[in-house]
Order: structure tokens, then C-alpha cells, then sequence
């Protein structure tokens, strides 16, 4: 499952990140002892007022859009299907980031993630002698429960869903980003998926389905986006059903709705288009399509964005279903881009000090995957053609058409 999981130069710059953002920090943190998969952790839920970042923690950049960025957090439970990697639980609960055209408001920024899970991502990733807490720190944009604006059934809805074993803060940049020019975000944090996932009780649930990933790639792969895809499904009920559970749900337009996922996110894309026509557009982030578009084919939007190796010929089962897609495609590649340049993390490990070794820079990543991602959703979700989308750009030389 090459593309589901951080790769191996990522995984040794989270630890020099780590040790570059905690050099100034007082003292060192005791060894994290052992968590398992849902048991009391060591901080609470997410908390609407994060500590204020110090000279050296990790900043995002501002979002391109004209509009204030709020966010709010929900706890949802589908209590009519167990989880599907621990059946002793009878209701499947999900952690939902939701990001928003705001009002101004002069509330706190929100938190990148919690303390207990930025300890989880470190401990996973071999990273010892720092505070765990580190990523926590990181300076975001968006605005806590800041009040959403915006005309009844007028902002269109987009679902992101991250990578395997990555938290819904991974795409956080991408997150704000649209919020800033109109789209409500909602980002899920696919529970014993993660390596730790807060929730409101004081729990942290970890990761279950990896060892499963490890011994059987293939099999793993497709019960995740298959779970992920009833996952989007329960969300989108609860977002846009007869009774919503967010207070600015009447802004969203029921008929525009898409998705973008990295890595394993973007293989459950085109699979819960498949399964839900309300995902009117769709974008896969370098992910593996575990499971197969149908032979019929999927006649909606969809946009595959690779790194520099995913070309034609190099992931079969990309070129499979690039030719089941049979409405409006493109098949775009990154050059220099590995599998994470899609998140947040390089861009916060340059910050740090960490070379990565990609030729495609961190920040430079990131603004050519907002601008992509945002003409995208623009045209097929508001009507509004891109040029950017029907040919290569002088501005972005980076990005290579194929097919």
C-alpha cells in the first residue's frame, strides 16, 4: 500500500521537524508510554482555545480567498452500522472538522490538531526526546465557531478525506484555502484509521486497521475505501439531511457538492462517487483506486493529480480507471512532487529547517495544488470554465497534462 502510508523521507524529516521546532523549548519530554486503540488519553478533546503559538512553532500560510475563515468541530455517530475495524463497537463515530466562509469575529484561532494526537503521528513515527506536543502548535488561520456567512443553499460543499493513517489536519492548508473563496469544507478523520483520533470523551482512538494494511495491502485497501465511502455518506446525511447538526447548514446548495482525497482519501473518491450521485466531482490526490470503477463507467467530473512517478504505465490501476471515467477527466502530474507534497507536511517541515530532497519545494506545492484544486471545483461545481484546466500554464510549468 505504497501510497497510503507517509513514505520513508517524510518519516525522517517529521523527526528532524520535531527536533528543529522543540531546540528552543524548555526541558525535553519524558518517553510517551503506550496507548491503545481507545482507551483514556492523556489531553481531552479538541478545545476551542489552543494555546498561543511561540516564535518558533509552525505557521500556516493565509488562505488566497476573500473571506474570514471559520471552523467548527462535530462529534457524529451512525448508529446503524458497527465499525468496521472494531465490531465490539456497535456505532461508528466520526470526527468532523468543517471550515467556512466566516463573519468577522475576534475569537481564537482553532487548534491544528490535539496535543495527545500530535504525540500519537510522533511516537508512530519513531520520534523520541521532544515534546509531543509540537505539531499541536501549529499557527492556523481559521477562527473557533466564528459565526458562518452566506446566502441560504449558496456555498457549495466539499468532503476531504485524508491519507492512510493521517489525520483530517493534513489537508488543513487545502481546507482554509477553499473556505477563503466560498465552499464549506468538511474534513472527516476516519476513526481507527489515524494514528489517533481525539474524541470528545477523553478518548484517543488509535490506529486497528494497520496491521491489517501491513499483511494484506490489496484486501486492506479496498474495505478502507469502501468504509470511507459509507464514512462521506453518513456525513453528507447529517450535513444536508432533514435535520442537520450544524447550525450553518442551510447555506450549503444540496446540489453542489464534490470530494478530494490524498492518497487513500483520493482512492475513496471515485468509489463514493460511484455510490452516492450527490458527489457531483471529484478529485484522487495520488491514491491507488483499490477498488474498481465498474465497467459501465463514472460519467461525472473527476481530476487525478500525481506526483512526479505517476504517469501513464506506472500504476495500472490508474490507467485502468482513467478509461472507465467516461465524462470530463484530466490526468495531471506533478513534476519534482513525491506522494505527501498533496499535505500540509512538507511545507511545515521547510519551516523547520528540514530538506526534504523534492525538487517541487513545500510552498511551492502547496500553491499549485489550491489553485488546481480550486478551478477545479470551480468549474464544475459553480459553472465558471478554467482555462487552467484545458492546457499547460507558462505560470505553472511544474504540471505535465497526460492522456
Amino acid at each position: 500500500m505504497s501510497k497510503t502510508i507517509i513514505r520513508g523521507a517524510l518519516a525522517a524529516g517529521v523527526a528532524s521537524f520535531a527536533l528543529a521546532m522543540s531546540a528552543t523549548a524548555a526541558g525535553a519530554a519524558e518517553p510517551a508510554p503506550s496507548v491503545p486503540s481507545a482507551t483514556p488519553a492523556s489531553t481531552p478533546g479538541p478545545s476551542p482555545s489552543p494555546t498561543p503559538p511561540a516564535a518558533q512553532d509552525p505557521v500556516l500560510p493565509r488562505p488566497t480567498g476573500p473571506h474570514r475563515v471559520g471552523t467548527t468541530t462535530l462529534h457524529l455517530v451512525d448508529g446503524s452500522r458497527p465499525d468496521p475495524w472494531v465490531p465490539s463497537v456497535k456505532k461508528r463515530e466520526l470526527m468532523v472538522s468543517l471550515w467556512y466562509p466566516a463573519k468577522p469575529s475576534g475569537g481564537q484561532r482553532a487548534p491544528y490538531m490535539t496535543a495527545e494526537e500530535s504525540r500519537l503521528l510522533l511516537k508512530e513515527q519513531g520520534v523520541t526526546g521532544m515534546p509531543g506536543d509540537v505539531l499541536s502548535r501549529t499557527r492556523t488561520n481559521a477562527i473557533a465557531d466564528a459565526a458562518p456567512t452566506g446566502r441560504r443553499n449558496g456555498l457549495p460543499l466539499v468532503v476531504l478525506s485524508p491519507g492512510f493513517t493521517m489525520p483530517r489536519s493534513s489537508l488543513t492548508i487545502l481546507a482554509e484555502d477553499l473556505a477563503s473563496r466560498g465552499y464549506v469544507v468538511a474534513g472527516i478523520d476516519h476513526t481507527y484509521e489515524s494514528y489517533g483520533t481525539s474524541l470528545p470523551d477523553g478518548r484517543t482512538a488509535t490506529c486497528v486497521a494497520c496491521p491489517g494494511a501491513s499483511a494484506d495491502p490489496l484486501g486492506s485497501g479496498a474495505k478502507t475505501a469502501k468504509s470511507r465511502q459509507a464514512d462521506v455518506s453518513f456525513v453528507l446525511d447529517r450535513l444536508t439531511g432533514r435535520h442537520p447538526v450544524w447550525k450553518g447548514s442551510e447555506l450549503i446548495d444540496r446540489s453542489r457538492i464534490g470530494m478530494a482525497g490524498h492518497s487513500m482519501g483520493g482512492a475513496s473518491t471515485s468509489w463514493t462517487m460511484v455510490n452516492d450521485s450527490r458527489v457531483r466531482a471529484g478529485i484522487n490526490m495520488d491514491g491507488t483506486f483499490f477498488v474498481p470503477i465498474p465497467e459501465k463507467g463514472l460519467s461525472r467530473p473527476f481530476l487525478v493529480l500525481g506526483a512526479s512517478e505517476t504517469s501513464p504505465g506506472e500504476d495500472p490501476t490508474w490507467d485502468r480507471d482513467f478509461e472507465r471515467m467516461t465524462g470530463w477527466k484530466r490526468w495531471l502530474t506533478f513534476e519534482g512532487a513525491d506522494h505527501a507534497s498533496f499535505t500540509d507536511y512538507p511545507l511545515l517541515l521547510e519551516q523547520g529547517g528540514v530538506d526534504l530532497g523534492t525538487p517541487l519545494k513545500g510552498a511551492r506545492a502547496v500553491e499549485i495544488t489550491r489553485q488546481y484544486v480550486a478551478a477545479f471545483f470551480d468549474q464544475h461545481l459553480r459553472g465558471r470554465p478554467q482555462p487552467l484546466l484545458d492546457r499547460p500554464s507558462r505560470r505553472y510549468p511544474e504540471v505535465r497534462f497526460w492522456r
